[in-house]
């Protein structure tokens, strides 16, 4: 019996000296051992090495803040429009396009007048003035209102000219009456040029004068009367119920028969 009991209190001296022998380790327990730093390195906080590591776990990722920013608020009135500006180089030709469809035909058109082998050219007119005329100014062109021929209206009673349409050679003449003590002086005019003068002295008679001759005209030349003024009063005389004044013109011979 004795045996048995010194048996467990040498059992229980064992256990209790393990026991005090665990306590005695659990103590000294320490922080895990952190990497020591080289000299060009900072050492890092345990603290930020910690949101490192939450971070990178998407259950403790912070969610990410996107501004937005309503237009409409900050979106003013609609302004003026501004003055057009210059317009832009002109840009290279482009390709020509396809050839488009043929259009229909068209009606057929009136037949026109039978010709003739022998036909020959013509042109006339003969026109006067009613109204006398003084010269105002240093040139004044004389013009006419009344239309005894005008053949195909070569001549224009707007403008008082003869237009050649018909080259060849035509012959003109002019005929005034002279107002009492004023002179009388006009050009016969083929283009710009003046190629015959008719002339009057003053007088206390008034008279018919007249000026005639013949032109070698070209197509698109022009015959036409102006007065000329020199230090003296120049005027031409007429009435409305008698025709004073009359410029004549005809083709005698047309340059292609």
């Amino acid at each position: 019996m004795s045996a048995v009991f010194l048996v467990l209190l040498v059992s229980t001296a064992n256990v209790g000296a393990l026991l005090e022998e665990g306590q005695l380790r659990r103590e000294p327990r320490r922080l895990s051992c952190v990497r020591c730093c080289r000299p060009s390195e900072q050492p890092v906080p345990i603290a930020s090495s910690r949101y490192t590591r939450m971070s990178n776990d998407p259950a403790y990722s912070l969610p990410k803040v996107q501004p937005t920013i309503d237009i409409t608020i900050l979106k003013g009135e609609k302004g003026e429009m501004g003055e057009k500006g210059y317009p832009g180089a002109v840009g290279k030709e482009g390709e020509r396009g396809l050839r488009g469809f043929n259009g229909r035909k068209g009606q057929k058109g009136q037949p026109g007048p039978q010709g003739h082998s022998c036909k020959q050219l013509y042109a006339a007119f003969s026109v006067g003035r009613r109204k006398p005329l003084h010269s105002s100014d240093y040139f004044q062109h004389v013009t006419f209102d009344t239309e005894f021929v005008n053949l195909y209206k070569h001549f224009n009673m707007f403008s008082g000219k003869f237009f050649c349409y018909v080259p060849g050679v035509y012959y003109f003449s002019l005929n005034v009456h002279t107002w009492n003590f004023k002179e009388t002086y006009l050009h016969l005019m083929k283009n710009e040029k003046e190629v015959a003068i008719l002339y009057a002295q003053p007088s206390d008679r008034s008279i018919m004068q007249s000026q005639s001759l013949m032109l070698d005209l070209q197509e698109g030349e022009e015959v036409w009367v102006r007065m000329f003024k020199r230090e003296r009063e120049n005027a031409i005389y007429s009435e409305e119920s008698d025709v004073y004044i009359i410029f004549n013109g005809h083709l005698i011979k047309p340059a292609v028969e």
